[in-house]
């Protein structure tokens, strides 16, 4: 009889959590149907859901990063001119979100949501390799772009360093090092020998450079969209463009250089690198 007893209160409980979780779904379809929930970003989440998002990208960025190998510290001289770049650097690419000691963020920071915060305090919250991390790959669903294809991997260790001094700055000692690093500009650094091409990382760098903006891409997530033809297919296709024939060589120049190809081409040059490109190729050209 006690057995009977537990398992009646088992199945209970079973069928009333059942019917809780298909009443919580049935209810947040009929929210996401109805359009009751604003998307405006003249209107905050609510602070669970903020703290909740907070969190859990906290938790995620310092899981991801957990590998990352933080290069040997640099001698003085060479640490000097890292931090030169860095400043150089965070200036031009992320001063406009995220602003510096004495200067706010530029309008589209200051109107984003969630906001952007400052990052004066950055290097107390998080260590280098996370910063690297979060640098490197960015945060979904946040504005913080991944600049792993805009930016040498030096480059982004340069802007780690930076962040790793900004809380030392004062607002005149930011504005005298950034003007000074940006009258000193250092010339990029060497690209990377190309390699094979990496389809993998050809579908990354498709979302990365926006193309699912405008093209239905197999593979990469992305709206609804037409203002370009769908990429289905390309591998079976005969021409590139309506007017090369189609070889990874000739889908690169495409990808670069369109308006070379047709002047006529209502498709931006997109400032692709080879390396990149050819990624593209290769994953495009594989996919059915």
């Amino acid at each position: 009889m006690a057995s009977n007893r537990l398992r009646l209160i088992a199945t209970t409980a079973l069928a009333t959590t059942a019917l809780l979780a298909l009443g919580a779904a049935v209810g947040g379809y009929l929210v996401l149907e109805a359009g009751w929930y604003s998307v405006a970003a003249t209107r905050q989440h609510f602070q669970v859901v903020h703290t909740l998002l907070e969190k859990g990208m906290h938790e995620s960025v310092r899981f991801h990063a957990r590998d990352v190998v933080v290069p040997p510290p640099a001698g003085a001289a060479q640490e000097r001119e890292q931090l030169r770049r860095g400043a150089r650097l965070y200036r031009r690419y992320c001063e406009q979100c995220h602003g510096g000691p004495g200067v706010a963020q530029h309008d589209i920071g200051r109107s984003m949501q969630p906001l952007p915060g400052p990052l004066v305090d950055a290097a107390r919250r998080w260590r280098p390799r996370e910063l690297y991390w979060i640098t490197r790959h960015g945060i979904k669903m946040s504005g913080m772009p991944a600049w792993e294809y805009r930016l040498a991997d030096e480059e982004m260790w340069d802007i780690v360093a930076f962040l790793g001094r900004l809380p030392l700055h004062t607002a005149a000692s930011y504005r005298e090092v950034t003007a000074a690093a940006d009258a000193a500009e250092s010339p990029a650094p060497a690209a990377p020998p190309l390699g094979a091409p990496d389809a993998r990382r050809g579908r990354i760098a498709l979302t990365q450079y926006a193309c699912s903006a405008c093209h239905k891409i197999p593979g990469v997530t992305g709206p609804d969209t037409y203002v370009g033809p769908p990429l289905q297919g390309l591998g079976r296709r005969k021409y590139v463009a309506g007017v090369l024939p189609n070889t990874p060589d000739n889908l690169v120049r495409w990808i670069r250089t369109p308006q070379a190809v047709d002047p006529q081409t209502t498709m931006p040059a997109l400032g692709v690198t080879e390396r990149d490109a050819r990624d593209m190729a290769a994953y495009l050209l594989a996919r059915d």
